[in-house]
């Protein structure tokens, strides 16, 4: 991360002049070491982006938030399977200024977890290394309305940025079958949902059904219940004899 703006300046969608403040933001990631601090960041970064919060998720895992609301759309779409963070095709910023009235025919579960949730607007940066998506960058407001033509070029240098950072503090498993990193170390990636797949095995062997169907149970639970995906495999793995 000693050039975070090397490879991305250039790019046709940031054809835009970066503010000092974005500029100092992207710069502060590094000091992000702690939990705390890495919140702060991503509050800091939210408000930049005239957004209310934001989540980002890599390959299923729940990795960067805000907040517990940005936390709790990222599990509904999880959840769910339905949400603007699926939808990319191609390296377009997915804007759903209205959620109400976007989204209530194409995903009416979710735009309904949406509103209770107080959320009026979305907006969806796919977080790529090279040509590759590896996940997405989710932004919510509490207000309808779009971005700015800056507000939505400064995301993609955000989620560029933040993703060479999450790729460079992936937890990692050395020789010895122990992380070489996680939570309390600098810099590291806490993996928000490794209670999901340990339950998720729980249940594939309990019900002696393949993984995707297990989570796909898991998954029904937790919408049943009103919980999040994490308090469900939670409850999954408390039933386990001692």
């Amino acid at each position: 991360m000693d050039a975070p703006f090397e490879g991305v300046e250039g790019r046709r969608r940031k054809r835009v002049r970066m503010s000092s403040v974005i500029q100092k933001l992207l710069e502060s990631l590094r000091a992000a070491v702690t939990g705390d601090e890495r919140r702060l960041w991503a509050v800091t970064c939210a408000r930049v982006l005239g957004l209310d919060g934001i989540a980002a998720s890599l390959d299923g895992e729940l990795v960067w938030f805000s907040d517990a609301t940005g936390a709790r759309l990222e599990d509904v779409q999880f959840i769910l399977g339905q949400g603007p963070g699926l939808l990319f095709q191609d390296e377009t910023t997915v804007e759903v200024p209205e959620v109400s009235r976007l989204l209530a025919s194409q995903w009416p579960q979710f735009a309904a977890e949406a509103q209770e949730l107080g959320i009026a607007a979305l907006f969806v940066w796919p977080v790529r290394l090279g040509a590759a998506q590896v996940g997405t960058m989710t932004g919510y407001r509490r207000t309808p309305g779009p971005l700015t033509p800056q507000q939505s070029a400064e995301g993609w240098l955000v989620a560029d940025v933040l993703a060479q950072h999450l790729l460079n503090h992936w937890p990692a498993v050395n020789g010895s079958g122990g992380r070489r990193d996680g939570p309390g170390h600098a810099g590291s990636v806490d993996l928000h949902r490794a209670e999901v797949h340990q339950a998720t095995g729980i249940l594939s062997v309990q019900l002696g059904v393949p993984l995707p169907e297990a989570l796909d149970r898991l998954r029904a639970r937790a919408y049943a219940a009103g919980q999040s995906l994490t308090d469900a495999a939670h409850a999954v793995i408390a039933e386990l004899p001692p």
